[in-house]
């Protein structure tokens, strides 16, 4: 964990880097930070934006006029915003491995002729990793120069962030944390069965970092775009449009109350807080910022409960250094709240995930995701979950789930005759496909 109050920083850190090997956790370790990877993404496009090469509202295909998805005309409408914004409609679990070699993202945009959308672009948001590989291809083009060298040469080197890294030969060189999850007996801990996501996935969630070097991020931000050193990485007026709300998000258990261009609105009043969460494979990471206390958070770790840590160290934190209250967790409602159960029941599914909502005899609601793509079997199927409602369309978990400590939550949109057409969780938009 790092703190960030002015300019003065502190570090703790505990814990195993691997229980295989015993090695301990220190202030040197480097984490994956899984999906803040997209924060930094972002920041290199409007770098982009900032020197006129890219508009924000134009069709991303006037810059790569060879991106299709299964839908042509939607894939015309797709705009760098949408991107940003995730409200794309494209279907964003696709983690499919295109390599380890510098073409990977090239390939794998390629490869998005095959991707559906989910649901209309600009509808609502629903959470997109291809839509920022694409991102990443959009900088290659610009760039010339495959997603990570861009990374380096526009934003870590003048940074001074020299552990921040993408790969995994350069995270073995450095003391690097692998995931856990709860695939031992009775569910205890156990190593991830993989390293990380193929490179493809780059621009979407693969640096590794040392939670310090993420708040150099955070300070060139709070710092209006620039170095320790003075130097100007990012306009003012971009590193301001990155903090605008864009975008709410359906369900505020989940995340927060928005999203920006590339950054999650976690709280849009005052004091705004933003920053991002990155989940990996047995790892979970946090960034939080609050500019009106000049501070920023990261807290990074590799194991169980990492929600409930999170609860414990940096909510009280934040409320202590910056006055700043985040939604809290949902709780279980003092009454049974009535509602249309019938409405909820269905299959939805995704690109990686099908979710089955039933009705069982006493007519209590129970929810089963399965995964389907290519990270199936990296982590324990999860068993059925009793759910209760919070709404008539809101509901969430009868008991808090054990790897994040809290109740999960799912939001259901777009009502009809046969029920509702969508189930949002995980931050993600389902759509209904059967029942």
């Amino acid at each position: 964990m790092a703190v960030q109050k002015g300019d003065t920083v502190v570090e703790a850190a505990t814990g195993l880097t691997n229980l295989r090997t015993g090695v301990e956790v220190t202030t040197d370790t480097v984490f994956q930070i899984g999906s803040i990877s997209k924060s930094y993404t972002a920041t290199l496009v409007m770098q982009l934006v900032d020197e006129g090469l890219i508009d924000l509202d134009a069709p991303v295909s006037r810059y790569l006029p060879d991106f299709r998805t299964t839908d042509p005309e939607a894939a015309a409408s797709v705009t760098v915003r949408r991107l940003l914004s995730h409200t794309s409609g494209m279907d964003g679990d696709v983690f499919d491995d295109f390599g380890r070699g510098d073409e990977c993202v090239e390939r794998y945009v390629a490869a998005m002729a095959g991707i559906a959308h989910t649901h209309p672009v600009g509808a609502f948001f629903s959470y997109c990793n291809s839509g920022y590989v694409l991102l990443g291809r959009l900088i290659e083009h610009f760039r010339q120069a495959t997603w990570d060298a861009a990374l380096r040469q526009h934003l870590l080197g003048p940074l001074g962030a020299e552990d921040t890294v993408t790969l995994a030969d350069e995270a073995i060189l450095r003391r690097a944390a692998v995931g856990h999850i709860p695939s031992g007996e009775d569910g205890a801990l156990q190593v991830a069965p993989m390293w990380f996501f193929g490179r493809a996935m780059g621009p979407a969630g693969v640096i590794t970092a040392p939670a310090r070097e993420v708040l150099v991020l955070a300070r060139m931000h709070l710092d209006d775009g620039r170095a320790s050193d003075g130097t100007q990485l990012l306009s003012p007026g971009a590193v301001k449009a990155m903090r605008q709300l864009e975008v709410e998000i359906p369900d505020p258990y989940v995340l927060g109350d928005g999203w920006g261009l590339g950054w999650i609105l976690y709280r849009s009043g005052s004091p705004l807080v933003f920053g991002h969460d990155g989940t990996t494979v047995g790892q979970n990471a946090y960034l939080r910022i609050v500019p009106d206390a000049d501070l920023a958070v990261c807290l990074l770790t590799n194991g169980g409960g990492a929600g409930a840590l999170f609860d414990a160290l940096v909510r009280p934190l934040l409320v202590e250094l910056a006055g700043a209250e985040l939604n809290p967790p949902p709780q279980l409602p003092p009454a049974p709240v009535e509602v249309d159960r019938t409405a909820f029941v269905g299959t939805y599914e995704r690109s990686g995930v099908s979710i089955e909502v039933s009705l069982d005899e006493d007519n209590r609601i129970w929810i089963q995701a399965r995964s389907t793509g290519p990270l199936a079997g990296t982590v324990p199927p999860e068993p059925p979950k009793e759910l209760v409602p919070l709404t008539d369309s809101l509901l969430i978990t009868a008991e808090p789930d054990k790897r994040v400590g809290r109740h999960g939550s799912f939001k259901f949109l777009e009502p009809g005759p046969a029920g509702f057409g969508y189930i949002h969780s995980g931050a993600r938009a389902t759509p209904r496909v059967s029942g």
